[in-house]
């Protein structure tokens, strides 16, 4: 950073001010550096810790294709393509997903720029220097004879995940000639006659300094960093959840635009959460373990409470459909503890990344009682909820992990597909909290990312995009839709401010 004068002539020559530093800010500021725009990025974390909520993600972004062969040219070389089914998902399917997963409370025309421009933004930017490949390790099935099959309409993801995705955003806004200013307190918005005309900093030392712009785009996260704002909206409890991601996303800038003259947009009520090892050690905004502390085979096995009781359907649907929405059950069960069990034959499936973790916290017994006692539950209890799964599983269908396999548990709950029962030795136990990722309520805007007031106008000025966007999303969203939205709306803020 430069001082003095020199500031101050290098601040007036300022286009664009993008305020966050994650996947969309960093899309947003591309799309605007690349028109010939003077573009500065504040991020509020400082420099060891960039990267928003992307830098935990593990880089998946949904995206549609026409299989394996339409994608060769996006995703990088791997001997395993020759051996390797990848499923079109079309248009219509990841619009089928958005309307199902959110219960159909998704705004239709925001839905529609999603679907249509998310491939064509990831080409974009890999033609800038972003790198891509087939997740194998998460969105695959490796078949008896070898070969492999993805699933669940998620295939694509960076090269390092979340990690892989942020170096390449910082280093090509380097190239694209973007000034990134780290530990920025942005907390307040200049407003003259109506229009956005900069922002407000909190320096190191207290003071304030303002910035001028002729646009500012924000992208700065939403409040789930925020305990007050989580229990204010969200509902008693949500003060507990665990931080999955930045500490950083507090929604000051989120109440800032309210106050300029923002009207709210989508499901504030709602948020992204998961299954999240609950007993691991430093188990929040972990930059070392990241994404890897999530628990999600579940599908595969089956999930109790403190009491030793299954309380929702592990199968309805692949991973990529319910992992968002199990967060909230399990904050709602007794101490916001669960437990998700599998057997000796269930473990080889379960995912290294996650399961084989340096430090995970789990148990493991010969017996189902024995297993109990380690994890404070009753003996008995979870001995006749394990049986009275067993027994009612309809094992004349054959387990196919690819596909929902309509194998069922008819038992209370239900267990839809993937029920497998739970005999033989070892048996193992994960402990599992709630973790929260980023919640659904934001602004309000059009298309574009421009921001609309109370009666539908736009301010000039100012953009939004990424979590700060609000109407994609609701109770629920398909996996990688998140990243997906940051670089489409990203894209769009960034090709008009």
């Amino acid at each position: 950073m430069v001082d003095g004068s020199a500031q101050q002539a290098e601040n007036a020559q300022i286009d664009v001010i993008v305020v966050g530093g994650g996947n969309a800010a960093f899309t947003a500021a591309h799309a605007a550096a690349t028109r010939g725009r003077k573009v500065l990025l504040l991020e509020k974390a400082p420099k060891e810790l960039f990267g928003g909520n992307s830098f935990y993600t593990a880089g998946a972004t949904r995206i549609t294709h026409n299989g394996l062969e339409d994608l060769q040219d996006l995703v990088q070389p791997d001997e395993r393509h020759a051996v390797t089914e990848v499923p079109p998902y079309t248009a219509a399917e990841y619009t089928a997903d958005l309307v199902k997963v959110t219960e159909g409370r998704n705004d239709p025309e925001l839905t529609k720029v999603l679907v249509d421009e998310a491939t064509d933004c990831l080409r974009w930017l890999n033609t800038l220097g972003l790198k891509y490949r087939l997740m194998y390790e998460r969105q695959a099935y490796e078949r008896p004879d070898g070969t492999y099959l993805f699933w669940g309409g998620l295939h694509v993801g960076n090269v390092g995940g979340g990690e892989g995705l942020m170096a390449d955003h910082v280093q090509v806004a380097a190239e694209l000639g973007t000034e990134v200013r780290y530990g920025q307190e942005v907390f307040g918005l200049i407003s003259e006659n109506g229009a956005i005309k900069g922002v407000k900093v909190r320096q190191s030392d207290g003071t304030v300094q303002e910035l001028r712009a002729e646009s500012v785009i924000l992208a700065a996260g939403g409040f789930e960093a925020n305990a007050a704002m989580r229990r204010e909206n969200l509902g008693a409890g949500w003060e507990n959840a665990k931080i999955r991601g930045t500490a950083f996303n507090t929604g000051e800038m989120i109440t800032a635009a309210l106050e300029a003259g923002a009207a709210k947009g989508g499901d504030w009520n709602s948020c992204h959460s998961v299954q999240w090892d609950a007993f691991t050690p430093n188990n929040e905004s972990n930059r070392e373990l990241t994404n890897r502390l999530t628990r999600q085979s579940y599908p595969l096995g089956i999930i109790v409470n403190a009491n030793g009781e299954r309380f929702l359907d592990e199968g309805e649907d692949f991973r990529n459909y319910t992992y968002a929405k199990y967060g909230k059950v399990i904050l709602q069960q007794p101490g916001s503890i669960a437990y998700q069990l599998f057997d000796a034959t269930l473990r080889p499936a379960l995912r290294t990344e996650e399961y084989d973790m340096p430090g995970i916290s789990g148990e493991t017994a010969d017996t189902i009682e024995d297993l109990a006692a380690k994890i404070n539950v009753s003996p008995e209890v979870l001995a006749k909820t394990v049986n009275d799964y067993n027994n009612s599983i309809d094992i004349s269908i054959v387990l196919d992990p690819t596909v929902k396999d309509g194998r069922r548990a008819d038992t209370i709950p239900v267990k839809s597909n993937w029920a497998t029962p739970l005999v033989t030795a070892p048996f193992y136990a994960y402990g599992v909290t709630c973790g929260i990722t980023f919640t659904f309520g934001g602004l309000k805007s059009d298309t574009h990312g421009r921001v609309l007031n109370e009666g539908g106008e736009t301010i000039p000025g100012l953009f939004v995009c990424g979590e700060m966007l609000g109407g994609l999303f609701s109770a629920n969203y398909p996996g990688g839709s998140g990243l997906a939205a940051g670089v489409v709306f990203g894209r769009r803020a960034g090709a008009l401010a």
